[in-house]
């Protein structure tokens, strides 16, 4: 039989794991969710033994799938979740494969990056995981500022002091828990953990490495010094590897658990970012591609990090060692059309209005009649960088209806995507279509959701001025990134260009010439709404309440 590849995916509701054959082809998925604990005001853990009843469970799901002819058993959905927790999404096609744990040559992993978890010598946690979205460490980051100096850490880490960082969260924990962190052998990123579940070895990548703001990303190290600096124990952080090195082993603990065959080699990985990249097929400098999901960014795969002078956008490494991904992400983009969505249906058991929205929308010319949205809903990251920033209908009038308020919301996050792929081209802000960026891109490769929107994509293009070029498994850009990690771990791939291959473009859409010329004049509106405003957000963040 041709080997096929494990890829699971630790992402923030659940873990998606997912057989692919070495063409690419999706052989079988599934899902297994967990929650996320929300304790306290900005605070968002996750239990580890969820994590790892999600990766054996749905392991053992697909390798049960793998041998069916007819299906899935009962026996095989009793995995302790949840009920509902296992989203299977199978046809009868699907699971009519014939394979085995012995056809599986590889296991790899990707998953949400920047948190803490803390796990003793034996690799047993500590307490529940820091989550990316948890912000508890604010006051943290004054610390960091103050011995360490914002454009240092910039220069050295490429990447902004943030409460969102793995570095801020270990500050917090040797203040407030001094005690776990005192008992701590290692600090693991979930895709990490994963790893080590499966094969007994600890380590991690570089690009789950560079969002801990604990590493020299130019040097592919740990920035000792500055680890060193701030008081916390370098001896904490895990092995360095590429993320296709192969690290061990499926122990026969692990293979008991799974179903999987004991000895099958399990390579790294790397962080969802990183593995979204790949997956989208930017596996060359100047290589671009848009996220369109709940939240959003564009990103540009680099020989060199990407500096910005006011510190808009940040860095990640490539899973390709010789690499890096320079991007802007934003909080609210297919959120901020689910906000308006809901606000709209009012029978919450009804269906949703998604398609009649969308239809609408592409019923009104562009420009939406004169009115604009920022789609600050959740403040801002890139390029604003402002957690008071909030959201706005500007130019509301009379005639306005459904159709021009859907349209402003998927330019009002065109635009702000626009703004964040202005800086990393290093093109000023309000240039013309004809004036060429000092970065030029070509066209931006689109994954998830929001791509299935005709309309959206359509905007993007003339927004951008640069042909959309939607992937042809949107949603699987992240499974994927991690599959290729492990095949180029054992050979099946010479390199991470095959993903050129393995993520071909499904359909492009070009910008129209005179639709371009309006948006870029309303771009600049955009932006001079938003410092006109910003003011406003910040009195608005002080009242009293």
């Amino acid at each position: 039989m041709p080997p096929l590849i494990l890829a699971h995916d630790l992402g923030t509701t659940g873990n998606k794991a997912t057989l692919f054959a070495a063409d690419g082809t999706v052989v079988a998925s599934t899902f297994a969710s967990y929650d996320t604990v929300y304790a306290r005001p900005n605070w968002a853990e996750q239990d580890p033994a969820d994590w790892q009843a999600a990766l054996f469970d749905s392991t053992r799901w697909l390798l049960n799938v793998a041998r069916s002819e007819t299906g899935h058993s009962a026996a095989a959905v009793k995995t302790g979740h949840r009920a509902a927790a296992v989203k299977t999404g199978h046809s009868a096609a699907a699971v009519k494969t014939g394979h085995s744990a012995a056809d599986v040559a590889v296991v790899s992993f990707s998953g949400h990056m920047n948190g803490a978890l803390l796990v003793d010598a034996a690799g047993a946690p500590l307490r529940p995981a820091i989550i990316w979205a948890d912000q508890r460490a604010a006051a943290q980051t004054e610390t960091i500022r103050a011995r360490c100096g914002e454009e240092a850490v910039y220069q050295l880490t490429g990447n902004r002091i943030s409460a969102a960082y793995t570095a801020a969260k270990l500050l917090w924990l040797q203040e407030q828990e001094p005690e776990s962190y005192r008992r701590a052998r290692w600090v693991l990123q979930a895709k990490d953990y994963a790893a080590f579940l499966f094969s007994g070895v600890i380590a991690t990548d570089y690009s789950d490495a560079s969002l801990t703001l604990l590493l020299d990303l130019a040097g592919r190290r740990w920035a000792e010094r500055l680890v060193e600096t701030l008081g916390l124990d370098a001896a904490m952080l895990p092995p360095l590897h590429p993320s296709a090195t192969v690290i061990g082993q499926v122990t026969a603990q692990a293979a008991a658990a799974s179903g999987l065959r004991p000895g099958t080699p399990v390579v790294i990985g790397g962080g969802d970012g990183a593995c979204a990249t790949v997956g989208a097929g930017a596996v060359r400098p100047g290589d671009a591609y848009s996220y369109i999901g709940s939240s959003s960014w564009v990103a540009l795969a680099t020989a060199q990090p990407v500096l910005d002078p006011a510190r808009r956008t940040f860095n990640l490494a490539h899973l390709d060692p010789q690499l890096n991904v320079a991007l802007g992400a934003m909080q609210t983009a297919g959120g901020a059309f689910d906000w308006f969505e809901r606000l709209l249906r009012c029978d919450r058991d009804a269906d949703p209005l998604y398609a009649e929205l969308d239809a609408e929308a592409a019923q009104v010319a562009p420009g939406a009649g004169g009115l604009l949205f920022l789609p600050y809903l959740l403040g801002e990251r890139s390029p604003l960088w402002n957690p008071q920033a909030r959201g706005a209908f500007i130019g509301l009038a009379m005639p306005h209806g459904r159709g021009e308020l859907a349209r402003a919301v998927l330019e009002g996050v065109a635009f702000n995507l626009r703004s964040i792929l202005d800086v990393l081209r290093d093109r000023p802000e309000g240039s013309t279509p004809d004036q060429p960026p000092s970065s030029p891109v070509e066209a931006i490769r689109l994954i998830g959701g929001g791509g299935k929107s005709a309309l959206w994509r359509q905007i993007l293009a003339d927004v951008y001025g640069l042909p959309v070029a939607q992937v042809e498994l949107p949603a699987n850009a992240t499974a994927l990134g991690a599959a290729i990690a492990g095949g180029v771990g054992v050979g099946l791939y010479p390199d991470y260009q095959v993903a050129q291959t393995l993520a071909p473009v499904a359909r492009v859409d070009r910008p129209n010439p005179a639709t371009q010329a309006r948006y870029a004049a309303l771009a600049s509106l955009f932006r001079e709404s938003y410092a006109a405003l910003a003011p406003i957000f910040q009195r608005l963040a002080t009242l009293p309440e």
